[in-house]
């Protein structure tokens, strides 16, 4: 009769995915509750995003996850454009951090991870006056011109755009005045030229303090981001510019011709609502007026 030996080492049961789909019910609420942190929509649905697919991939609760669980999602995104996994990263640690902040975590596993650095190509975001000019004329939309050169004229970002009211502008002299509803909750006002203005009050018509500055035309409502996507992209066709111009783009613009023309640094700063003046600087590095290359003889 043969001998059974005792066990010398339990045998590992499969983990089971009931108990970790109870487990991973608390992380969802808490996730829920990071991004309503965000004031941006877009951003919203850009940290939802990410935060699954680091979920996904570490595949346990967040307590459960380690430093070493952490360093692996950000190997997997070896491949990815910098920016893209330097974007990743920087919303897990957010995440992370937020959670031990709180309380729900112990500690940040990820305070110890070093975010991909990235190269900055905001020169090559940057469109010439000329180019900037030709597109808002050659838009043959009253609505959309209008549109173009207030996101330029007043370096909106696409978000702030869409949500302008018509309380929202008040006329001012011979020009107006907009005030803004920005990133963060933050409120800023920004002075208009008189061309700006004139343009948009064209727009106007019969249009309550409440209706929408921007109106789509199916259905009355405002306009939404791939809407205004959609208008860019085509007015960079028409005038012969690159696919890859974004409303952005025209943000971008502003800052930099403005700085061209001897706007001081903190008057674009307030005008762009810029938390940091540091970041108006970019600009400056940017499109430098001078460098020491012109002084050499090759």
């Amino acid at each position: 009769m043969p001998v059974r030996l005792p066990a010398l080492i339990e045998p590992v049961p499969e983990p089971r995915t009931d108990l970790v789909a109870r487990e991973a019910e608390p992380d969802a609420a808490f996730v829920a509750l990071w991004l309503g942190r965000q004031a941006s929509p877009h951003t919203r649905r850009n940290y939802a995003r990410q935060a699954e697919a680091f979920r996904r991939h570490v595949g346990k609760p967040l307590a459960a996850v380690t430093l070493a669980g952490v360093l692996g999602y950000v190997d997997s995104l070896d491949g990815r454009a910098s920016a893209t996994r330097a974007n990743a990263v920087a919303i897990v640690k957010s995440l992370l951090s937020f959670a031990a902040q709180t309380g729900y975590l112990p500690v940040n596993v990820g305070a110890a991870v070093k975010a991909p650095s990235v190269k900055n190509t905001l020169a090559e975001r940057i469109l010439d006056q000329a180019e900037v000019v030709r597109a808002l004329a050659l838009e043959p939309s009253p609505r959309n011109r209008a549109l173009l050169t207030l996101l330029y004229g007043a370096g909106l970002r696409i978000s702030e755009a869409c949500g302008l009211r018509w309380r929202d502008l008040v006329a001012r002299e011979a020009a107006g005045q907009v005030t803004v509803y920005g990133k963060g909750g933050k409120t800023r006002v920004v002075l208009l030229s008189a061309k700006t203005w004139g343009l948009l009050d064209a727009l106007r018509g019969a249009a309550g303090p409440d209706d929408p500055v921007f109106r789509s035309r199916k259905g009355g409502g405002p306009l939404d981001a791939s809407a205004v996507h959609r208008v860019v992209k085509a007015a960079a066709v028409r005038a012969g510019l690159s696919p890859e111009v974004s409303a952005h783009w025209l943000r971008h613009a502003h800052a930099s011709h403005a700085l061209d023309r001897g706007a001081p640094v903190h008057l674009v700063q307030a005008t762009l609502g810029h938390a940091s003046v540091a970041t108006t600087g970019r600009y400056l590095h940017a499109r430098p007026s001078d460098s020491s290359a012109r002084y050499l003889g090759v």
